[in-house]
C-alpha cells in the first residue's frame, strides 16, 4: 500500500469527533479504537474511494469478543439493507434485458403466492419499480432475523405471516405510488416476483448477476452462510460487546437483509457504479441510463437536488455535493455506504455492534474531512438575533427570570447565577448551543404575549416576556 494512504488512514482513525458534548477536562477527539471500546464494538471493515477507485480497504479490531482472530480487510460481516439496492442492480439488468418488467403488475410474476385483497375485495396493482422504490404502499418495516439453528420460516411463511416467521403478514394498505414508506416486506415480495420469473435461486441469481462481474469474491446472499464465508466472518454483538449465540442471526429475506460481504466489495460495487454513470464500462453490463434511472426520483412530487429515493438507491443533494448510498441494521451488524459520483468519492463503513451506531457517523465525518468530499451548500444565515428585538427579560411559571442580552456582537442568555451563555442563530430562526446543548426560538405564548421556548433533554420551558420597566 502506498505510504500515503497509511497515512491518510492513520489520520481518519486518529481524529473521530463525538457529536455528543464532552465530559469537563475531556478531548475532543479519540481514536477509532478509543471508540470502539467506549461504544462496544469488537470489530470494523472501513474501505475509502477517492478517484474512482478503491484507494484503501482494511479491517479493526476483532471478529468476535473475546477471541484473537482479527478483523481483516476480507472479513465478511451482515450489511442489513444494503443488501436491498445490490439486489436493485440485478433487477435492473434484467429489466434491461427485457426478462422482467419492472412496470408491470408483479402478479403477474408471482405463482406460489399472491398479494392479498382487500377486506372489500380491492385488489392493489403494484410493481416491482415500486417496490424497489418503497412506493408501493406495502407493510412491514424490517426484520429481526432468526438465531442460528432455530426453526427458519419459508419466503411464503414470512410474507404471510405464519409460524415460525416473527414479522407481521406483509400486504397493501396504501394506495401504489402515491408516497414514500420503506417497506423490507416489500422488497421480499419482489425477491420471491423474481425467483420465480426466472426460476433460480435467489444466491446464485446473486452471484451470476452482480457479485461474480464485480469480483466481489467475499460476498454471498447464502442464508446460512457458506462455511467458508461463516469460518471467517465477523460475529454479532447487539450491546455491551457481547456476542450472539450461534455467531448471527438468519435472514430468510434475503433481498432485503441477506447479503454477508465486505467495505472492499461494497466499496468495489459503488466504483462500478459511479463509473457506469459517467457511460465507462463497469462489468455489469448495465447501459448509463439504466444506472442513471436508479438515481432518478421516483415519485412524480419528489424532484433532483432534494433527497429521494431512487430504485434501491437513496439519494441526497446536488451538484458536485449529490451523493446516493444506503446503510444497513441487522441483529448486531450496521453499516452504511455513502458515494459522490460528480467526484468518484466515498465509503464503506460496517461494524459488528449496534451499539457502536455513532461510530458510523464519526467515521464518515473523518474520512470527509480528510478526503475533501462536496458538502452541500449552506443555507443563507440567518438574520442576525439583534435584528429580532429578542433582548430582554423573561419568566416562566415558575417564576424563573431568563435574561438575553447582546454583548460584542453576540447574544447571551442567563439564567440565575450561571455563566452566560452563547448562542449562535441557525437555520428558521432557531438560537442554539453546544455545551450545554440548548435551543432557543421566538414565538408568541397563548395569551398573545412575546415568549422564547427553550428547549433541552427533550423537554421545552416557556418563558413570557417582562414589559421593560419605565424609570
Amino acid at each position: 500500500m502506498p505510504s500515503e494512504d497509511v497515512s491518510r488512514i492513520e489520520r481518519v482513525v486518529a481524529d473521530l469527533r463525538p457529536q455528543s458534548p464532552c465530559r469537563p477536562g475531556q478531548k475532543g477527539f479519540r481514536s477509532l479504537g478509543e471508540r470502539m471500546a467506549e461504544l462496544g464494538t469488537p470489530g470494523a471493515s472501513v474501505a475509502a474511494i477517492d478517484n474512482f477507485e478503491v484507494a484503501w480497504a482494511r479491517g479493526f479490531g476483532v471478529r468476535k469478543q473475546g477471541e484473537p482472530a482479527p478483523v481483516l480487510a476480507d472479513t465478511p460481516f451482515q450489511v442489513g439493507s444494503i443488501s436491498k439496492p445490490v439486489f436493485a442492480l440485478a433487477a435492473m439488468r434484467l429489466a434491461q434485458d427485457s426478462r422482467i418488467d419492472l412496470d408491470a403488475d408483479v402478479r403477474d410474476y408471482l405463482k406460489s403466492w399472491q398479494l392479498p385483497d382487500g377486506d372489500d375485495g380491492w385488489a392493489p396493482r403494484v410493481t416491482l419499480r415500486q417496490l424497489l422504490s418503497h412506493t408501493a404502499g406495502t407493510t412491514v418495516h424490517g426484520f429481526p432475523g432468526y438465531a442460528a439453528g432455530g426453526p427458519i420460516p419459508s419466503l411464503t411463511q414470512v410474507l404471510n405471516g405464519a409460524p415460525p416467521a416473527n414479522t407481521q403478514p406483509v400486504f397493501v394498505d396504501l394506495i401504489p405510488g402515491f408516497q414514500f414508506r420503506y417497506s423490507g416486506g416489500g422488497t421480499t415480495i419482489a425477491q420471491l416476483a423474481v425467483t420465480e420469473i426466472i426460476g433460480r435461486p435467489f444466491p446464485e441469481l446473486m452471484r451470476e448477476l452482480v457479485l461474480a462481474p464485480l469480483a466481489m469474491e467475499d460476498s454471498s446472499y447464502e442464508q446460512p452462510p457458506s462455511s467458508r464465508l461463516a469460518d471467517g466472518g465477523a460475529s454479532a454483538h447487539p450491546f455491551s460487546a457481547v456476542p450472539v449465540a450461534g455467531g448471527w442471526n438468519i435472514y430468510p429475506e434475503m433481498a432485503a437483509a441477506g447479503l454477508r460481504t465486505t467495505a472492499r466489495d461494497i466499496a468495489r460495487l459503488g466504483v462500478a457504479v459511479m463509473r457506469g454513470l459517467r457511460g465507462e464500462g463497469s462489468g455489469l453490463g448495465l447501459l448509463q441510463e439504466s444506472f442513471s434511472e436508479m438515481v432518478r426520483p421516483q415519485l412524480p412530487n419528489h424532484v433532483a437536488g432534494t433527497d429521494f429515493v431512487g430504485l434501491g438507491w437513496f439519494c441526497f443533494a446536488d451538484g458536485d455535493a449529490f451523493r446516493f448510498g444506503h446503510a444497513g441494521w441487522n441483529h448486531g451488524f450496521l453499516a452504511d455506504a455513502r458515494f459522490y459520483p460528480a467526484t468518484g468519492q466515498g465509503a464503506v463503513v460496517i461494524i459488528n455492534s449496534n451499539q457502536g451506531w455513532p461510530l458510523i457517523e464519526e467515521l464518515f465525518k473523518s474520512l470527509e474531512r480528510e478526503y475533501r468530499w462536496p458538502v452541500p451548500a449552506a443555507p443563507a444565515p440567518s438574520e442576525a438575533p439583534a435584528a429580532t428585538g429578542i433582548e430582554g427579560t423573561y419568566r416562566d411559571n415558575a417564576g424563573r427570570a431568563f435574561h438575553l442580552r447582546q454583548a460584542d456582537g453576540k447574544l447571551l442568555l442567563q439564567i440565575a447565577d450561571q455563566d452566560a451563555i452563547g448562542l449562535s442563530p441557525g437555520p428558521n430562526g432557531v438560537l442554539s448551543a453546544q455545551v450545554p446543548q440548548i435551543s432557543l426560538r421566538l414565538a408568541p405564548a397563548a395569551d398573545g404575549t412575546m415568549a422564547i421556548h427553550l428547549t433541552q433533554g427533550g423537554k421545552t420551558f416557556e418563558a413570557a416576556r417582562i414589559p421593560d420597566r419605565l424609570d
